[in-house]
């Protein structure tokens, strides 16, 4: 007799590739419509799978996991964040929660440099002046930005995709400073050619760019908060590529408005796709729509890591992308 296969709940549609080798290792129910589940609608998957496999847009909170169904043992998050999950209540409850760490890191950075080269540069106020019809040749004072080689980049959060930026940032020819919970060990810190600030404060004072690839967590919550925000030099730029809600999106825009910081370069915003229709305005920012994971290959890598956690879990042992609480 054959063993019965994992029933598998997946909320949004992914690559055709991931779909199809979902289905055939398991017993899979895929999302017909691109868009987000409602509430309800999650809280019926959970109550009849095995295991969930839910997507940033997907918030699972204490209430609804309390709701899940007696099979549910696996929230197979394809992502590398789970802020969107309370972790902590799924663990209490028996319910192991995995992510794709790792495969986003090289893809995110890309993006993050492009942005720093965009704002920098003035490059979506040269677009829009193209698209507009408006350009009417070169001048020698026209559209002046900044030279990026030589300036101090601040990093916010050194893991993978930090480092990942330092790289790219220091081929550029800037000068890397960085600011974590946990210093690197000094091999790592030599072979970027990058310097510890102990303090967050000292470091946003003192650098042209600041760069945030830290998580979002209860303590990175408006880590840039109003405070923070006006240490930085006027001349300095701001780019996100990690979750919005680390920067006071509302306190941001009001000194992009003003002045008191160059420009910002956003792929993700406090609000999700509600985005502040001021800071849209704005001639300063770069705005893109959550794209630092959109490559074929990342997204087909990230349902191979989902599907490796699943399988890995159906044999009986732990996933290998295990989230553990506290440690997130």
């Amino acid at each position: 007799m054959c063993a019965k296969r994992l029933s598998v709940v997946v909320t949004r549609r992914l690559p055709v590739a991931v779909e199809t080798r979902l289905k055939e290792l398991f017993d899979t129910t895929l999302r017909v419509d691109d868009t987000p589940m409602s509430k309800a609608e999650l809280v019926a998957a959970m109550k009849k799978c095995d295991v969930l496999v839910p997507t940033v847009t997907d918030s699972i909170d204490a209430s609804m996991l309390a709701s899940a169904g007696p099979d549910l043992k696996l929230i197979a998050n394809y992502g590398a964040g789970v802020d969107h999950i309370d972790v902590a209540t799924a663990r209490e409850r028996g319910i192991l929660v995995s992510n794709t760490p790792g495969v986003v890191t090289e893809d995110t950075a890309d993006i993050a440099m492009m942005l720093i080269i965009a704002v920098t540069r003035r490059i979506p106020e040269g677009l829009s002046l193209m698209q507009t019809g408006e350009w009417r040749g070169w001048t020698p004072t026209a559209m002046l930005g900044g030279r990026i080689a030589g300036k101090k980049l601040g990093i916010l959060g050194m893991g993978r995709i930090g480092r990942a930026v330092a790289k790219r940032a220091a081929a550029f020819g800037m000068e890397i400073n960085y600011n974590n919970r946990k210093r690197l060990h000094p091999e790592v810190e030599e072979r970027l050619g990058a310097t510890w600030w102990e303090s967050l404060d000292q470091m946003v004072a003192r650098v042209d760019v600041l760069s945030i690839n830290c998580p979002h967590t209860p303590s990175t919550f408006h880590l840039m908060n109003a405070r923070r925000l006006k240490l930085m030099k006027p001349s300095a730029v701001i780019v996100n590529t990690s979750r919005g809600e680390v920067i006071d999106e509302n306190a941001l825009t009001r000194m992009l408005r003003a002045g008191e910081i160059a420009g910002a370069g956003l792929d993700v915003f406090e609000d999700g796709a509600n985005i502040n229709p001021r800071l849209r305005a704005l001639d300063n920012v770069a705005l893109l729509p959550h794209v630092g994971s959109a490559t074929r290959e990342g997204r087909i890598e990230m349902g191979e890591r989902v599907m490796i956690n699943i399988k890995t879990f159906d044999d009986g042992h732990r996933p290998p992308d295990l989230v553990v609480p506290g440690v997130i």
